[in-house]
């Protein structure tokens, strides 16, 4: 039975490059894999997933109003598909999410989702939201914070360097955008710790 399948973690700790590992390793066995990356993350180009050390794929690019239960539904007519991956998946609506659990379920093809669980303030993105209510797997992928403990927050920078505390929820972005931090550096950083 296909599951749906959710690997999460703050900025920078590799999972673009697991998704394209992964990918990879069908590919090499000759099955056929559908990649998909989030429409508005560009840094890797137009419809390309990139990893920090240099790898990237082509991948379909997908909106807020794509229907990506039927897109996968229409690439299954031109052959079998062996896994589905999702990067940037916290871009995902909620809808998006059930059509992922419905391509798991109904078409029998796994589904791999990557992307952060919160934002910047601390705050569940919507397709992160519904993937850890609904998700078969949840997987964390470490990475590590200033200090050398696990980070699972990030902080986004302004111009000048500095963390910023309020603003758009969505900005794309890399190591000169986000921070990833642990808990009580990210506190530390937003200006919440208390006595």
């Amino acid at each position: 039975m296909a599951k749906l399948y959710f690997n999460y973690s703050a900025m920078n700790a590799g999972k673009s490059t697991l998704l394209l590992q992964a990918s990879y390793n069908y590919r090499e066995r000759g099955m056929h894999t559908l990649l998909f990356i989030a429409a508005l993350d560009e840094r890797a180009g137009h419809g390309k997933i990139g990893s920090r050390i240099g790898l990237e794929c082509e991948a379909i690019p997908f909106s807020t109003i794509d229907d990506l239960y039927a897109r996968i539904a229409e690439e299954r007519q031109k052959g079998e598909i062996a896994c589905v991956f999702v990067d940037e998946a916290q871009f995902m609506t909620e809808e998006q999410v059930w059509q992922l659990a419905r391509t798991a379920d109904r078409l029998n093809i796994p589904v791999m989702t990557y992307g952060l669980r919160t934002d910047f303030q601390g705050q569940l993105f919507p397709g992160s939201k519904a993937l850890l209510a609904i998700a078969d797997a949840l997987r964390e992928i470490r990475t590590i914070c200033e200090c050398g403990r696990k980070a699972t927050m990030v902080v986004r920078l302004g111009e000048d360097g500095k963390p910023l505390k309020d603003g758009e929820q969505i900005v794309v972005g890399g190591n000169e955008t986000y921070v990833s931090l642990c808990r009580k550096h990210w506190e530390e950083a937003m200006g919440r710790m208390e006595p």
